[in-house]
């Protein structure tokens, strides 16, 4: 399959061992071909300065050796099969040169393997290394045996190590992906449920007075159609923020600034045009505030206010307070809605709540929310400033 149709979670959730890029595999061909020519090759032309007539070929597996490595991160196992055989034949015409060096190439053949390949086959490979153990030992007793054992051993838990360090890089990332993805719908959501909300209340009262208050309609509609480009405006920043980074500058378009405490009063005004009193005090100054912390507690205003506005039977007064104290934000928003049994279990406002806590939580604050005892319902949100960048 073309791997550019892939999915980005299809990607992400590939075989924990990917074949190398090609400049990795470059890389690990100039590095294994070097460390083969400096070690096997230094050996064999020390031990065959006595044995002249099988020098040549002795030298000659050695570059066949070096250049099978040339694929070694695209066919590993192919690539151990004809090192091994080339090595133990290095190692019949020159007993001198011992089983280990003679096989290093396999060695690292089964290393990369080990790295790109499931474990069941690398453990196999493991196994077949394993097997020319009893000529170590023939030629180098207990000592022989033991060191070729450890280097088989260690070239396979190498290649384990770096798979299992690949695994976690990519499970890093497949998490930042999901947790990219949540970010984003709590934006596009907490953009789209509020306006949408108001542009609901807002199309009933122009019908209602329609007819009779034509010109109260026409203020409904036009409140409408500022809330709905306001809409437009901040998914156009939502996206231009997720998108590739391309600057404004020389396009003639003006750069709109982000949801922040500071448009407080705007946010206040989309719900008063739906006939509902709005009171905000604003205590401390913004300036200097984390943009994450500022982002939260915005969105915790708006995600209030809009709960008022789809769930708050009989509301029509609701109060904002902002508290700044250097050390955190306070955010608290009530209304006098009337007390309905299982208002913070409904659907929508259930997912509101979800959403407020998971950005209450992304800043290390806390967050309170449910009903009056005399009635109305309250948000309290507490978000430290320290710490948060």
């Amino acid at each position: 399959m073309d791997r550019s149709n892939r999915q980005p979670d299809e990607v992400l959730a590939g075989e924990a061992g990917e074949e190398p890029s090609p400049r990795s595999a470059r890389v690990l061909w100039w590095g294994s071909a070097g460390l083969v020519l400096g070690v096997l090759g230094t050996s064999v032309l020390v031990v065959g300065a006595d044995h002249a007539g099988r020098l040549p070929a002795a030298v000659a597996l050695v570059l066949v050796q070096v250049c099978a490595l040339r694929w070694v991160a695209r066919a590993p196992a192919a690539v151990l099969a004809a090192t091994a055989a080339a090595g133990l034949a290095v190692w019949a015409l020159l007993p001198a040169v011992t089983l280990t060096g003679a096989l290093l190439a396999a060695q690292v053949a089964l290393c990369v393997l080990s790295a790109v390949r499931p474990r069941r086959v690398s453990a196999r490979a493991l196994v077949a290394m394993c097997l020319p153990a009893p000529l170590s030992f023939g030629a180098g007793g207990p000592a022989g045996l033991a060191v070729y054992l450890l280097m088989v051993v260690l070239a396979w838990t190498a290649g384990q190590w770096r798979r299992a360090q690949r695994a976690r890089t990519r499970s890093e990332t497949r998490r930042a992906v999901v947790e990219e993805r949540a970010r984003i719908a709590r934006e596009v959501h907490d953009v789209v449920a509020h306006t949408l909300s108001v542009m609901v209340v807002q199309a009933g009262a122009a019908d209602d007075v329609f007819t009779r208050q034509p010109e109260q309609a026409r203020q409904a509609l036009r409140a409408i159609e500022s809330g709905a480009r306001s809409a437009l405006g901040e998914l156009r920043l939502l996206l231009r923020a997720f998108g590739p980074d391309e600057s404004t500058e020389g396009t003639g378009e003006p750069r709109q600034p982000g949801p922040s405490l500071a448009r407080l009063d705007e946010l206040a005004d989309t719900v008063r045009a739906t006939g509902m009193a709005v009171h905000v005090d604003r205590d401390g100054a913004t300036d200097g505030l984390p943009a994450a912390v500022d982002l939260a507690a915005y969105r915790i205003v708006q995600e209030a206010l809009t709960n008022t506005l789809r769930h708050a039977a009989d509301a029509d007064e609701v109060s904002v307070r902002v508290l700044l104290d250097g050390k955190c934000v306070e955010v608290t928003v009530v209304d006098n809605g009337r007390t309905v049994q299982g208002r913070s279990d409904t659907t929508g406002a259930r997912r509101g709540l979800v959403g407020m806590r998971e950005r209450v939580r992304l800043v290390g604050g806390s967050l309170r929310a449910g009903p009056l005892p005399g009635g109305g319902f309250e948000v309290a949100a507490r978000l430290p400033v320290e710490g948060v960048s």
